[in-house]
């Protein structure tokens, strides 16, 4: 029971450590570039996570997961930092941060389809009040049709990046709880992002990166974020309590938006704010919907 505890205790710290991912993601770009930050920031996280996890075993892995994984896992990465580094500005990073956070619904949508997961009807105003939460929060502060337009307009290729990723992160969890067989490879995933990262700095017209002092321990805590972010969650899904962290992770957009409107100076107005808790309480209700009643689990059993 302890063992359980302390293990749930490193997946809560998990959930508060990715929080702080957007915000210095955020400066790291700034910093080096959008694509040069990036690639450094995974090269970093994934000698972080070959320290702290060892190095990835693939025997018994298939070659199916082996691929589908490592891309959709790369895509994710790849689109969500780039999202950030593209952002016009702070505020729009940060509404790019709430835009990533679509993924936990479409990830029951997609198990639905994908995996079969029993679903009850609150899947389905849950995915919308996320949906609402989000052009909530990108359209400013009037939540009406040419306003979210205008808002997208402004800086497409965000937003767009910010979609793909949430797309390519809830097709990677529903591939990952299907195919992986309880193995973790984030260690090889983040290496082959880095990988991808760097051939695309090749192949850009991005500034040559320079390190400063600052940057650097920007660059430090942002590896820092990620990579010690994914060992803790490992350890707490497979030891803790897994409902309280799948229902605590739901908050993620809220500890996200805090720390990131701090370490950002930026001045995020009520109608955010509104937005934001629409997309945590839809989401909420889409995992809601997915968890099966005690007495239908004891008749499965049985």
């Amino acid at each position: 029971m302890e063992s359980e505890r302390k293990a749930t205790s490193y997946g809560l710290l998990a959930i508060l450590i990715w929080s702080t991912a957007v915000a210095l993601l955020r400066r790291v770009s700034e910093t080096f570039g959008a694509i040069g930050g990036a690639a450094l920031m995974y090269t970093l996280g994934a000698v972080m996570l070959a320290v702290l996890l060892g190095r990835p075993r693939l025997r018994g892995i298939s070659r199916f997961y082996l691929l589908a994984g490592t891309g959709m896992f790369v895509l994710f990465e790849v689109a969500f930092s780039l999202a950030l580094g593209y952002a016009g500005t702070d505020q729009q990073a940060i509404q790019v941060g709430i835009v990533n956070y679509l993924w936990p619904s479409l990830t029951v949508l997609i198990a639905i389809v994908m995996n079969n997961q029993p679903a009850r009807w609150p899947v389905i105003p849950g995915t919308l009040m996320a949906l609402v939460g989000i052009a909530w929060v990108v359209s400013g502060d009037t939540l009406t049709g040419v306003g979210f337009l205008a808002a997208i307009e402004a800086n497409a290729l965000s937003f767009g990046l910010a979609t793909l990723g949430a797309v390519s992160f809830a097709l990677y969890c529903n591939v990952t709880r299907k195919y992986a067989n309880g193995k973790n490879l984030v260690t090889l995933f983040f290496s082959v992002t880095a990988l991808a990262l760097w051939l695309d700095y090749a192949f850009s017209d991005e500034r040559a990166i320079t390190l400063t002092f600052r940057g650097t321990l920007e660059l430090v805590a942002a590896s820092l974020s990620f990579a010690l972010g994914y060992a803790l969650w490992n350890i707490g899904v497979l030891r803790g309590n897994l409902t309280l962290l799948s229902t605590v992770s739901y908050f993620g957009p809220v500890f996200s938006s805090l720390f990131a409107a701090f370490w950002l100076d930026v001045q995020l107005s009520v109608h955010f704010w509104q937005g934001t808790l629409l997309v945590t309480l839809g989401s909420l209700l889409c995992w809601g919907a997915t968890r099966q009643h005690p007495a239908a689990r004891l008749a499965q059993a049985d």
